[in-house]
Formats: C-alpha cells, structure tokens, sequence
C-alpha cells in the first residue's frame, strides 16, 4: 500500500490554501495585515497538527473511485425502492440477520469506506469490525441467502476498493 509522502515545510498543502483563503474571506479584507496573519496562519496551523495526522493511503485509480462513488449512488437509490417495496408491500415477511464478512482489504481508509458504504445502502449496516480486522460484521434488514450477500458485497465493493488503493 503506497502511502502519500510528506513536504517537511508545507505539510498539507491543500489545506493551507483553503485556510488562507477562508481567513480572508471571513474577515472580508485583503489588506496586507490580514493577508499576512492568514499566511501566517495557513503555515503554521498545518506544521503543527501534521504530526498528529495518521498516514492515508494513497488513491492509485481515480477513474475506477469516480466510478465506485457513481456505483454506490445508484446502488442507494435502487436500495431505497427494495427496502420500501419491502417494508410498505403486501408481503412484509423480513428476516433480519446478522452476517460476518470475512475482509481482504488493508489499512483504516479502506476498511472504513468498506463499512460506510454497507451502511449509506438501505438495508444493511455495518456493526463492527473485529478486533484483529479480518471481519466486518452487518445487520442486514432482509436476509434470503447469506453466502449472496457476502459474494456481492466481496464483489461488488470490497474489490473496487482493494484496486482504487492498492491493498
């Protein structure tokens, strides 16, 4: 899993523009004090927590997490239509179920985007993770066959993510 390398001088370069700019912004002046103080700002806050930041993996194919957030949309859209079809329709039988899924994934990032989209698709919700990472346990509203649910979800995001980040 590469992980991203850091300037030792501007740390979080993206966040220093951001801060800069939104200082002058919310004091509405660019006068050369507060353009000054909000440089000041932007470097420094930045250098001081970057020590405190934990280490992200890297994105290595943007177009597939372009394409994996596209997925996921559409998926909770759709998710949305079943669970209502299948709370307000004429056959409210449901059969909640609690399913262990065993993780191929690496790394914090990863395992916590795995976890938050079951959790943003209606239906289903992420529980915990266990203690030694190697399972994401979910509460699924509806259960028919719990060895479909783990091959989609393996399938369906678990690999996407394994490629986007490497791991």
């Amino acid at each position: 899993m590469k992980l991203q390398a850091r300037n030792r001088w501007i740390p979080m370069p993206a966040q220093s523009f951001i801060l800069f700019v939104v200082w002058l912004l919310l004091n509405n002046s660019v006068a050369p004090g507060q353009i000054l103080l909000g440089a000041f700002l932007a470097w420094t806050i930045p250098l001081l927590v970057s020590p405190m930041q934990a280490r992200q993996p890297r994105v290595l194919r943007h177009g597939l997490a372009v394409r994996y957030t596209f997925m996921v949309m559409y998926d909770i859209v759709v998710a949305n239509f079943e669970v209502a079809m299948r709370v307000l329709g004429p056959n409210r039988r449901l059969n909640p179920a609690f399913v262990a899924i065993p993780l191929d994934l690496e790394g914090d990032l990863p395992i916590t985007l795995l976890a938050s989209t079951i959790s943003l698709t209606p239906g289903t919700v992420s529980t915990e993770v266990s203690e030694d990472r190697r399972w994401l346990y979910v509460h699924a509203l509806h259960l028919e066959n719990e060895t479909a649910l783990i091959e989609q979800i393996k399938s369906r995001y678990e690999a996407p993510l394994k490629e986007i980040f490497g791991c």
